[in-house]
């Protein structure tokens, strides 16, 4: 919805000269979920075992009706865990704070098993939500590899949220292996803290036969560069019997290495931080008896939240002086009919009367391929991401013929000032809203 200009400030330095703010009303896709069964995965990806999937061309009715720059916009969803940790005086209640954030990052990936769309080079999605206090602005910088560069910031200068992704997507034969390749920078302002972390490896299984399910494994180290605090999160496989499925499991360490609290519970879930010494006791009672639901039992939470929790969730076992960090937004009643989209995700492809004239004319809901998905048009979706992606062949040639270098428009390559490492910065100027240079890639 288009609003008067108006100037507001941020921590760039930039004023809104106009701008758009999206007011998420709909609560469902206009089209339910295309069906899969008349097509085989299989007879794709059958020559690509070992091979990394980026460069190989898949029928459109496996992707989901998002751009991957939306999905990145999903680590947005749970805003809140960063201005709990803004609001925080000890450096280590935010660390498990903001370790709760990164945790809630990945939660929107269980069970979307869609592939979102290949950002075309050039392609951009922007975010504004008033309401959350924040806005995002992300790029596709470069096409291979593909990398996708985002920025959020809020409204009132506590913090930026910015990183770059290169997904790394191998198939093994009945799984297809994502690695998220970049680093994600959380930089909290009043406190002059700048914490970064990586993702998870993630993992699509039975892919050639049976139900599909995603699982999220590795070992993700927050680092606070402000304070040498640091958090280590293990998120584990599942294990032969699945007795581990979706489960993290992590300390906080201090400068000098002492463990200060433990992190746990599950990633499609919640997450709760304890003191070390409890978590050891509850450890050794466990083992004693063998018996986790007969603890749970005999202990009652220490708060109403807590007890509501672990009433709802009956998968985490809760330990006794346990603090509730974050906790899953339950997903709408239809969202297996809606490719398992949260009410988050259900709204970033929405395009309000007044948005198109304001939003540059490379903003992905523009792009005509996914927005015939998404109103259930599988032929035209499937005929235009192929006119796409040869419009986006021929320009390359036409450049390469030219001898000319693709320029980005919102970021460009430089260091990460805390990892010291090669990373994507946002260069701003886009809330200024002009567009007279961008690409014509749709």
């Amino acid at each position: 919805m288009a609003a008067p200009p108006r100037r507001m400030g941020c921590g760039s330095g930039e004023y809104f000269k106009s701008y758009i703010v999206q007011m998420p009303s709909r609560k469902a896709l206009p089209a339910e979920m295309i069906s899969r069964n008349n097509f085989s995965v299989w007879s794709i990806l059958k020559k690509c075992i070992g091979m990394e999937l980026s460069k190989i061309a898949m029928p459109v009715v496996f992707n989901e009706p998002l751009s991957f720059l939306q999905r990145i916009s999903e680590y947005m969803e749970h805003t809140h865990l960063i201005y709990k940790a803004c609001s925080l005086s000890d450096s280590i209640d935010r660390m498990q704070v903001v370790a709760a954030f990164a945790v809630s990052a990945v939660a929107s990936q269980w069970e979307r098993t869609g592939k979102p769309f290949n950002p075309l080079l050039g392609e951009t999605f922007e975010l504004v939500r008033e309401d959350d206090g924040y806005r995002l602005i992300s790029e596709q910088v470069s096409h291979h590899p593909p990398v996708s560069a985002f920025h959020a910031q809020s409204l009132k200068h506590e913090f930026e949220f910015h990183g770059s992704i290169y997904p790394k997507l191998k198939f093994w034969g009945k799984s297809v292996e994502a690695e998220p390749k970049g680093t994600m920078t959380l930089e909290l302002l009043k406190h002059k803290e700048a914490y970064t972390w990586t993702n998870p490896m993630c993992c699509v299984h039975n892919i050639i036969l049976g139900k599909l399910w995603i699982e999220q494994y590795g070992t993700v180290e927050i680092v606070n560069h402000s304070t040498g605090d640091k958090c280590v999160l293990n998120f584990k496989p599942c294990g032969m019997f699945g007795k581990e499925l979706h489960k993290v499991e992590g300390h906080i360490q201090d400068k000098n290495k002492k463990k200060r609290r433990v992190i746990y519970g599950k990633w499609t879930e919640c997450m709760y931080s304890v003191d070390p010494k409890a978590y050891d006791t509850h450890k050794k009672l466990e083992k004693k008896t063998g018996d986790a639901k007969k603890l749970k039992q005999e202990h009652s939470c220490e708060s109403e939240e807590e007890h509501e929790m672990s009433e709802g969730q009956e998968t985490v076992t809760v330990i006794p002086g346990s603090a509730l960090l974050w906790k899953i937004t339950p997903r709408p009643a239809h969202s297996a009919q809606m490719y398992n989209f949260t009410s988050f995700a259900m709204t970033l492809n929405e395009l309000e009367p007044g948005m198109e004239r304001l939003m540059a004319p490379t903003d992905c809901r523009l792009r005509p391929d996914i927005r015939a998905m998404e109103n259930g048009d599988i032929e035209t979706a499937s005929t235009e991401k192929e006119r796409l992606e040869e419009k986006q062949r021929a320009a390359r040639r036409e450049r390469s013929k030219d001898e000319e270098e693709w320029a980005t428009r919102w970021f460009q390559l430089g260091t990460n000032p805390h990892t010291r490492g090669e990373d994507w910065i946002y260069t701003g100027g886009y809330f200024d809203r002009n567009y007279t240079d961008c690409p014509n890639i749709y």
